[in-house]
């Protein structure tokens, strides 16, 4: 893609919500290095002047503009709707303005640089990347506090691939619109690795191992609860105004996945 365009991302829509997803590959030009989500901005803020990476950019909640200047010509999008995504190619200067009240904006890009590149020097914790595979447990399953910048202009929290995360980020989809007391997830992954986050609201995740349970309430866009494969969860309590923002480590695969906790059961057992 040689110039910025507006996509229309996939999107599946059931009584349970809306879930719109990108795969590195297929719906985004280049390997996923980071992911950013924006959000507490003042309104009417503008900031972000960068260039030299590959991006796209997603309102989750709220609506901004963005401002494209690719040294002959200035251009102007408004984005409102989270199944939109403008890519935004190498080389084309690029800032933020007229954040609504309560946006939160999600960046996929190709690079860290800019102001970005800070929020790497500030991570305490750098976590490992994945050996080969084993039999995980609930207690495989953390919570990862995310690199972030505080400022007057908004705050930042992000994750990199292999960075701050233990996997290269392949995939990524959120989920938003989902009515009160619904339940999601109730499945587990054979071979993806995945980091939640509640990007705006609040939900709970139970965690199951087949022997062992726990839950995790997520309710700040500065953590990230990584889930391995082998572990059930199953996503509820969600807040009026959720949007929950998975990471995966694989693009779909239906075959990876496990549906009926009876299957569950016996896959944990190393029954055919």
């Amino acid at each position: 893609m040689a110039k910025e365009r507006l996509i229309e991302l996939p999107k599946i829509v059931d009584r349970r919500g809306t879930l719109s997803f990108l795969e590195a590959g297929n719906h985004i030009p280049f390997n996923i290095s980071c992911a950013y989500w924006i959000y507490d901005v003042p309104k009417d803020k503008e900031r972000f002047v960068f260039r030299d990476q590959y991006k796209f950019v997603i309102v989750l909640s709220g609506s901004l503009d963005v401002l494209l200047n690719d040294g002959q010509e200035k251009r102007k999008y408004t984005l409102s709707c989270p199944s939109d995504a403008l890519y935004i190619p190498n080389k084309v200067y690029w800032s933020f303005d007229n954040f609504s009240a309560n946006t939160c904006c999600l960046i996929i890009a190709s690079d860290i640089c800019g102001e970005y590149s800070s929020l790497y020097k500030k991570s305490a914790t750098k976590h490992s990347p994945i050996i080969g595979e084993k039999e995980y447990t609930v207690f495989d399953c953390s919570l990862i506090q995310l690199p972030t910048i505080e400022n007057n202009t908004g705050d930042i929290a992000s994750v990199s691939s292999s960075e701050n995360i233990p996997f290269h980020i392949k995939r990524l989809f959120y989920i938003y619109d989902i009515p009160l007391g619904t339940e999601r997830g109730m499945h587990a992954h054979k071979y993806c690795h995945e980091v939640l986050i509640a990007a705006i609201g609040s939900f709970e995740v139970e965690l199951n191992d087949g022997a062992n349970k726990k839950t995790v309430l997520l309710n700040c866009p500065t953590y990230g609860l990584y889930i391995p494969p082998g572990v059930w969860a199953v996503e509820k309590a969600y807040s009026s105004d959720v949007t929950c923002l998975v990471l995966a480590s694989e693009i779909y695969d239906e075959e990876g996945y496990i549906n009926t906790y009876s299957e569950f059961k016996k896959y944990r057992r190393h029954e055919d």
